[in-house]
């Protein structure tokens, strides 16, 4: 298409265009009701793109040389003459122009009003000189439409733009993920520039173009949801049906693991699989539920393999050569336990002794413990006997702290604080005392009732047979550090000056001289009914009580006879 909207092919041009003839807007009759042309039909010549500053011969005939072209000498104007002159003259009535002759002396043809949508219509051309053409200058407005094909203002397209075909890639689309580039830009701002000095042709939005960094998040998006589905997916199948994951074999190395009390089969399996011993809890469960004697598995320190399987893991944990536990015996002093607890943690000699001593205030010991200032060991007594898990790695405190806390249970289980004003002690130390000394003289647990009663009648201050006094040997070998039947002569012990010395101090000594058993905190609690002050073991499985020192010394006499 050409500035005017003209083609260049052989279509003649259009009545309603600006430049056609004589006709006017919309084919009017110019005044005076004659045409310019003697009413004859008018044969167009094909437009030629016009260049600057330049005349192109019209109608038939070339103003300027006044020479006509052959082919429209007859035909153009019905054989009518074409005469020189200026072209001004002809389209404007000027003189000379008389229904396509010479002047006759008529009316000559009234020029056209200017187009009131014609941005130049104002522009008056110099005298004998030819309109200048404003709409070749660079910062030209459009030129306007002819009235008949006036409408609302709407943005075109460019020229050469098609609507309902996409050219493709092959044709200068953009590739789906490609962004603009710098070329793109620089021809779109050429356009731009182009359309703005014509009056706004260009001025339509931009195409829009694709993001290809949005298009990318999108399908990462997609892809991410379509692989968390397919995981979980995956996961839910092994966890409804498929089989749980195991090691396999026997294991290698060498594993440490602590089983909290009371632990059911995820708990342990979750300790196990956090140490590297089995490679799933489903797994553990699952060996364990298979196992007849699975469910029998304790609480303590085993010391297993790593990458065991499951099924291993439970037949080792089953044998007692697997566990790692410290088991603390009814009646054994802190002495012993501080010894043991050091050959488990491979620590110096002294290194728990020294801790207890040290740091017994924050090892959880209640309020009512540690109430005398004669006590050898706050500890003592609160160690209680029973299997601690001990093992490479712990540290003396937390070992101790453990079996504290353990003593506190089963104290507050059995109501010790609630039972000594019964008893007539003065507070819970003094009845943990007493089953101390009942878990060290007596032999037998059938006895440790009786053993009780006898403590209790012999710390009444009233009576004439001890007068206040225990005389146990245990008590002596306590501040001795000993185990020994024979303590000496009761006239040398009654010298010996010490706050345990039970055959010079009367009543209870400062604390506890072990640890106690159930068994004989349960007797301290409820001692026999019963007068004895006295006994003596005369057999492995007999022991003889006395109310009174002669029947205590027959018995003595049988014990001598069964030695």
């Amino acid at each position: 298409m050409t500035e005017y909207g003209r083609g260049p092919g052989s279509e003649p041009w259009h009545p309603e265009d600006p430049l056609y003839g004589d006709s006017g807007w919309g084919g009017q009759q110019p005044a005076g009701g004659q045409s310019p042309y003697g009413g004859q039909e008018q044969y167009h010549q094909p437009h030629q793109h016009q260049q600057p500053q330049q005349h192109q011969p019209q109608y038939g005939g070339d103003w300027n040389t006044g020479q006509q072209q052959s082919a429209y000498d007859q035909s153009a104007y019905g054989g009518q003459q074409q005469y020189e002159g200026d072209p001004a003259q002809v389209y404007n009535g000027g003189p000379g122009a008389r229904d396509g002759g010479w002047d006759t002396g008529g009316q000559g043809q009234v020029p056209y009003s200017g187009d009131p949508m014609d941005p130049y219509a104002g522009q008056q051309a110099g005298y004998g000189q030819e309109s200048p053409d404003y709409y070749s200058t660079p910062d030209a407005y459009e030129p306007p439409e002819p009235p008949g094909r006036r409408r609302a203002t709407v943005p075109e397209q460019e020229a050469g733009s098609e609507t309902d075909w996409d050219p493709g890639p092959d044709r200068g689309e953009h590739a789906f993920f490609a962004g603009g580039d710098d070329d793109d830009d620089d021809e779109h701002g050429r356009r731009a520039g182009r359309g703005d000095r014509r009056g706004g042709r260009a001025g339509k939005k931009p195409k829009k173009r694709r993001s290809g960094c949005a298009c990318l998040i999108v399908t990462l998006v997609f892809a991410g949801g379509l692989g968390g589905v397919g995981y979980f997916g995956y996961q839910f199948y092994q966890d409804r049906f498929g089989t749980a994951p195991d090691y396999a074999g026997d294991g290698s190395g060498e594993a440490t693991v602590d089983i909290p009390k009371d632990s059911g089969g995820y708990v342990i399996g979750q300790k196990l699989k956090e140490a590297g011993v089995v490679k799933s809890v489903d797994a553990f469960v699952s060996a364990q539920g298979k196992h007849p004697e699975g469910q029998t598995i304790q609480a303590g320190v085993y010391v297993l393999k790593k990458h065991m399987s499951a099924a291993s893991a439970v037949e080792l944990m089953l044998n007692p050569k697997s566990r790692s536990n410290l088991i603390i015996p009814e009646g054994k002093r802190n002495a012993w336990v501080y010894e043991k607890i050091d050959a488990r943690l491979k620590l110096p000699d002294g290194t728990t002794e020294n801790v207890a001593k040290k740091e017994w205030k924050t090892l959880g010991l209640p309020d009512w413990a540690n109430t005398n200032k004669d006590i050898k060991d706050p500890l003592e007594g609160f160690l209680f006997p029973s299997s601690y898990p001990v093992a490479k790695g712990q540290k003396p405190a937390d070992v101790l702290r453990k079996m504290v806390a353990h003593a506190n249970e089963k104290y507050e289980e059995l109501g010790l604080k609630s039972k000594a004003a019964e008893l007539n002690l003065k507070n819970p130390l003094e009845v943990l005392t007493v089953a101390s000394l009942v878990q060290a003289e007596g032999k037998y647990k059938h006895d440790f009732e009786k053993v009780a009663t006898v403590v209790y009648n012999r710390l009444k201050p009233n009576n004439t047979e001890t007068y206040g006094l225990l005389d146990f040997d245990s008590t002596v070998n306590y501040l001795r550090g000993e185990s020994k039947l024979g303590t000496g002569t009761v006239d040398d012990l009654r010298k010996l000056k010490d706050p345990y010395n039970t055959y010079k101090i009367k009543g209870l000594p400062p604390g506890p001289i072990g640890n106690p058993g159930e068994v004989a905190l349960n007797s301290a609690l409820h001692p026999a009914e019963g007068n004895w002050y006295y006994f003596v073991s005369v057999s492995e499985d007999k022991t003889l009580f006395a109310e009174t020192n002669e029947e205590q010394n027959r018995n003595r006499e049988k014990y001598l006879k069964g030695q």
